[in-house]
């Protein structure tokens, strides 16, 4: 709270969108466990989530995410999996394609052709395809992060 521009140097994110993220993904099942060994909260799993995601290459293996942390390797790679099935399950309740009539979609319409060029209007899904590298494979449906440039990584759509 008292330092905002060190959170989203960690975690990329603004505090507030951090919590409205937390909020979102709480009271997901996978979050919840019968074992008598209890999960990490979920604001330190996502926090731990969002580093790893949000930096690439030698600066953040598992090991360096554990020391910051204070958890181990094993718990990085199992919060990092849960988080992502978590925001994985949100995806149908954020990203939905606007009825082709409706204000939404004229809304996209004027707004790419003001931004853009005219011929583009009706082409509202441009996006710039950047490539968030990801220092490993992931544990779950892996194959489907590997990447034209034979890597691993998150594709900004």
């Amino acid at each position: 709270d008292h330092r905002p521009h060190l959170f989203r140097k960690k975690l990329r994110v603004n505090p507030e969108i951090f919590d409205l993220i937390l909020d979102q993904i709480s009271d997901h099942p996978i979050f919840q466990t019968q074992s008598n060994n209890p999960q990490l909260p979920v604001a330190i799993q996502l926090a731990i989530f969002l580093n790893r995601a949000g930096h690439y290459g030698n600066a953040i293996t598992p090991e360096d995410i554990c020391q910051w942390a204070g958890v181990s390797v094993g718990s990085v790679i199992n919060c990092t999996n849960r988080v992502m099935v978590a925001l994985l399950d949100q995806h149908d309740d954020f990203i939905a394609i606007p009825l082709e009539n409706s204000e939404e979609m004229e809304r996209s319409r004027r707004w790419a052709e003001d931004r853009s060029c005219c011929s583009w209007r009706n082409d509202i899904f441009a996006a710039d395809g950047s490539a968030i590298p990801l220092s490993e494979k992931p544990s779950i449906y892996g194959e489907t992060f590997y990447d034209r440039k034979s890597r691993y990584s998150l594709n900004c759509q």
